[in-house]
């Protein structure tokens, strides 16, 4: 086993050129001051066995890069560019991606716990399967990205765009998911117990089956939006419109809490619910991200790879 510790780099084997490639390409985008940690570990001169990413590194210019399985621990990746780029079973725990750019990309089965990502762009991106309990996704771009079977129990979504985005079978639950655009997005069969929906716009989207059991929808858009089948039990639809709501049942809204400014279609009618206030609906504090490991003394760059 060789270290080479060094801005150069040196020629690891042919095929372990995309690996080194994703290496120059992080030197070149970051400025003088940024601080990058490597460590890559091979299998076999084919498989990349590990990738860790530390330390910062603005404005990183990583679009369409293979980096499966990667590790970010408290990384600062802001505004950094991954379109198209590979994550699939990414750790990005407890990392800053505020103001990156993933749009395209796979994040499937990613770690994202904690993890900050306001305004970032999620447009097209597969987080299908993706775990971001207590994440920061607030005025994230998420139209027409999956994220079927999601985890994304407390996390902060406020201000987001989801038109399009298929949430189908996610975990939002206890989610911040106020002042969001998200018309047509798809929250079939989705846990959003006890989340704050107000002053959303749902218009077109799917909530058939969907779980918002305490949920608050106050000051939302509904029009078109499919209930049939959902849990509506002291869900608060105060002031919420949902005149133009399709599959809703006189059973559901009876369940849920509205007042005189609750708007229902047809006949149906909604009750005034006792203990329900303005703040009904708090969302567990989320939980801390992990401490940033100790940086090494050397701060160059570190490649070890294995000589056949």
């Amino acid at each position: 086993m060789k270290q080479i510790a060094s801005p150069l780099f040196r020629r690891v084997s042919t095929a372990g050129l995309a690996l080194s490639a994703a290496i120059a390409a992080l030197a070149a985008a970051g400025s003088a001051s940024a601080e990058i940690q490597f460590q890559f570990q091979y299998q076999d001169r084919d498989v990349a066995r590990m990738v860790s990413l530390g330390g910062t590194c603005n404005r990183c210019e990583l679009s369409g890069r293979d980096l499966t399985g990667a590790a970010f621990t408290g990384a600062v990746f802001t505004n950094a560019t991954l379109v198209g780029a590979n994550l699939r079973g990414a750790e990005l725990v407890g990392s800053n991606f505020s103001g990156s750019d993933f749009s395209r990309a796979d994040l499937s089965g990613a770690e994202m716990v904690g993890a900050d990502f306001t305004g970032a762009n999620f447009s097209g991106a597969d987080l299908s399967g993706a775990e971001a309990m207590g994440a920061t996704l607030v005025r994230v771009r998420l139209a027409g990205a999956d994220l079927t079977g999601a985890a994304l129990n407390g996390a902060n979504m406020n201000g987001a765009v989801m038109t399009g985005a298929d949430l189908s079978t996610a975990e939002l639950n206890a989610a911040t998911l106020a002042n969001v655009n998200a018309r047509s997005a798809n929250f079939s069969e989705a846990e959003i117990a006890m989340s704050n929906l107000s002053n959303g716009d749902f218009r077109s989207a799917d909530f058939s089956d969907a779980t918002l059991n305490g949920a608050r929808l106050t000051g939302g858009r509904f029009g078109g939006a499919d209930f049939d089948g959902a849990s509506m039990n002291r869900t608060d639809i105060r002031g919420a419109d949902l005149s133009g709501a399709q599959g809703l049942t006189q059973t559901q809204v009876s369940r849920a809490c509205g007042d005189a400014n609750t708007r229902l279609p047809g006949s149906l009618s909604t009750r005034v619910c006792r203990g329900v206030s303005g703040v009904r609906v708090v969302a567990p504090r989320p939980p801390a991200p992990p401490a940033p490991p100790v940086p090494p003394r050397s701060r160059n760059l570190v490649v070890a790879s294995t000589d056949r």
